[in-house]
């Protein structure tokens, strides 16, 4: 169980102090945004795709940027809601009430594992713990697309998506937030930075605490949040920074799945579920997870040319969950299944998790910049090491009250269980142990307006996995990666660019013969067009890929026994276009679309060749624009809109029961800055969210035993001052 001895009162600390999670409802020029935009980063900012301070649309490889702005003007809460209008990306494949781990693909490969800062987010493999950062400290998101195991080591080849924190600032400024909204939502926030005096020091603290309940009846989401960084400006040419993020998870939705039948399966009982419906127990509900991450980053520049930056962290982190499950699945060639649907009776088993992890990360980047001749080199030389250490104790139970095992989803009494007639019926404790170090190098050449970007890493990877009941696993890998590209600069703002990429990503288990699954390894080739207008007024890529997963490992079709499998090969191949148009002072439109072609091309043994994999639309298209009022009765005001579409998906693996059908959502966002209204009010605005306007009904499935349903409508209101 979790220890929660550390639950400040964030709501009355919020209420003196301040916070930051609305939108400014001014249109910044270009230059100023620009200039805003060194600061708010901050010194030790690194961009995603190149581990430099390059620009990303200097490398040849699509990059999507999301910044902070979008994030309050859609009142995200999660990684996974911020996804939501990235192009090749599909979110929420647990839907919205499964909220204790972000659960998302890019370009069809699932991404277990996210970046904060630079450094991975350490997940406990094969279990449920997982670090998440609430938005209220994030920068903004940076999603880098196809393999990048060359700047980070072991990765799946669709991409990753880097978190950039929010850092201290020079100059002072205190944002305060309390808002309300559908489920009972109820909260308040702080962020706060500026110069401690006269010193060299400057500082940021972020604090919140959020309650609502969730989407489905008889749960809870609870969260508290509290980020402190300092900066230590030793001198002109070095920087230390000291950062701590604390967050306490007491409730995290649910963790449960649901069959398709009475959702878009019409049911032979000829009755239906809904987006509230629960098919767990109240008595045996427990989601809470509590987790710690220390670090510091030095920046040091020895001259004008050459600069060393070290970033590190340590992380411990805590879960405990109650939970039921179902399943249905086939064992010596019999099926069985724990759901009846002819009368839609459930038979749920219990069970229960208590996992732990520590980690340490370390990241050491030389930087230099080298003229010859005509030619520019931005050289880069990195050593890097993770560390996690964790464990897990799994339990299930039976009831000796047979009423609890009566459970209809289209009747649901979620009040069935007694926890005094529970028996323990199994037991298993797996140790979990990852280390990896890698040494990369890398070489940005400019020639003129020619680009050239190449770099190789490597790796040094080893897992372990003692269990009291598979026995010990252990996984060795020394993986060579590589990536080079190309992109050439006009002078009119087009950027042609060509690129190849590679990725690996052990994985820890054994097949059926006994033996340690092989890596899977990918390769990527990416083709495209940049585009800038002169006054920046327009920007937009559109780029073609083809990515080859060899030895890729996905869930077993056929047999219980195995529950993974490895098929052979996976491709995936497609075509995203992004496009931002600022119409004028204004109005500026964002758009995307998204072509997915993605199926197993080699797979001798389950006779899988040409399925699609789950979670995998084929059409995706997004659109969001934004309308600022400077004048008249209305000045202050920003009115935003956006639709987001996801085409039908396959509803399992074998691709043989049917399809998740395709959805269209419409979110609005208006915000208002009351200094308009009265300039005594200077610095008081508000922020009215309305997400799926129209109750659009979405689903994700992982077979049609196991769905969930996405989103309901939503409305929130916060109230925001800045000073």
């Amino acid at each position: 169980m979790l220890t929660q001895t550390f639950k400040p009162n964030f709501i009355a600390l919020s209420v003196i102090a301040g916070m930051l999670n609305s939108t400014s409802v001014f249109a910044q020029t270009e230059q100023t945004q620009d200039i805003e935009t060194i600061s708010v980063l901050g010194k030790t900012y690194r961009n995603t795709a190149t581990k430099t301070s390059l620009e990303p649309e200097e490398t040849p490889q699509a990059i999507n940027i999301i910044e902070n702005e979008q994030l309050d003007q859609r009142g995200v809460k999660s990684l996974n809601q911020a996804l939501r209008y990235t192009p090749g990306v599909v979110t929420e494949q647990k839907g919205s009430s499964v909220t204790m781990y972000d659960t998302f693909n890019i370009r069809g490969f699932n991404v277990n594992q996210s970046y904060y800062d630079g450094l991975v987010l350490q997940y406990l493999t094969g279990w449920n713990l997982q670090p998440q950062i609430d938005p209220i400290a994030i920068q903004q998101i940076e999603v880098f697309k196809g393999p990048t195991s060359v700047l980070y080591g072991a990765m799946p080849p669709g991409g990753m998506v880097n978190m950039i924190a929010k850092s201290p600032q020079a100059e002072s400024n205190t944002d305060i937030s309390v808002g309300t909204g559908s489920r009972n939502l109820m909260e308040a926030s702080i962020d706060s930075t500026g110069q401690i005096g006269d010193s060299n020091f400057n500082y940021r603290f972020i604090g919140l605490a959020r309650k609502q309940d969730s989407q489905v009846n008889h749960a809870e989401e609870e969260r508290y949040v509290i980020a402190p960084s300092i900066d230590w400006n030793v001198s002109e040419n070095t920087l230390i920074n000291f950062n701590l993020y604390y967050q306490n998870d007491p409730s995290m939705g649910i963790n449960s799945a649901m069959p398709a039948s009475g959702m878009f399966v019409d049911s032979p009982t000829g009755e239906s579920t809904n987006p509230n419906t629960f098919v767990g127990d109240k008595n045996w509900s427990t989601f809470e997870r509590e987790f710690l991450l220390v670090g510091y980053k030095v920046d040091h520049k020895f001259n004008n040319n050459w600069s060393f930056l070290q970033n590190a962290r340590y992380m411990q982190a805590d879960l405990y969950q109650e939970n039921t499950y179902h399943s249905c699945y086939t064992y010596g060639g019999v099926e069985y299944c724990d759901f009846d649907e002819s009368t839609g009776n459930l038979s749920r088993n219990i069970y229960s998790t208590d996992e732990s992890s520590k980690g340490i990360t370390i990241d050491n980047q030389l930087s230099g910049y080298v003229v010859s001749g005509n030619w520019e080199h931005n050289l880069l030389l990195g050593v890097d090491y993770q560390r996690s250490k964790g464990d897990s104790a799994y339990k299930e139970f039976a009831s000796s009250d047979s009423s609890f095992y009566d459970f209809n989803i289209f009747n649901p009494n979620n009040d069935l269980l007694d926890r005094s007639s529970l028996t323990e019926t199994y037991a298993q404790n797996d140790d979990i142990e990852v280390e990896q170090l890698g040494f990369y190098l890398q070489d940005q050449i400019r020639l003129n307006n020619f680009v050239v970007l190449m770099g190789g890493r490597y790796d040094l990877y080893t897992a372990k996995n003692d269990s009291d009941v598979y026995g010990s696993s252990k996984v060795e890998e020394n993986e060579f990666s590589y990536r080079i590209g190309g992109l050439y600069e006009f002078s009119n703002g087009i950027a042609p660019f060509v690129s190849y990429a590679t990725s690996f990503e052990p994985q820890a288990g054994l097949d059926s013969s006994g033996n340690p699954f092989k890596p899977e390894m990918s390769n990527q080739v990416e083709a495209g067009l940049k585009y800038t207008s002169p006054e920046r007024s327009v920007s937009s890529t559109i780029t073609g890929y083809r990515i080859v997963k060899s030895d890729a490992i996905i869930a077993n079709p056929v047999d219980y026994v195995d529950p993974a499998v490895q098929v052979g090969e996976i491709t995936s191949q497609g075509v995203e276009v992004e496009g931002k148009w600022f119409v004028n002072e204004n109005l500026d439109v964002t758009a995307s679309y998204t072509f997915s072609d993605v199926e197993i091309t080699e797979d001798s043994v389950y006779s899988l060749e040409g399925t699609t994999p789950i979670y995998v639309p084929e059409h995706m298209a997004n659109l969001w624009a934004n309308y600022f009022i400077y004048d008249g009765a209305l000045g202050g005001t920003r009115a935003s809109a956006g639709v987001r579409y996801v085409g039908e998906m396959y509803a399992d693996a074998t691709n043989t029961q049917g399809k998740v059908p395709d959805y269209t959502i419409v979110d609005l966002s208006f915000g208002y800055d009351f200094g308009y209204l009265d300039s005594s009010m200077s610095g008081a605005s508000a922020n009215l969210i309305v997400n799926n306007v129209f109750d659009e009904e979405s689903y994700t499935c992982y077979d049609i035993y196991n769905c969930w349903y996405g989103a309901e409508r939503t409305v929130e209101l916060n109230f925001n001052y800045n000073f």
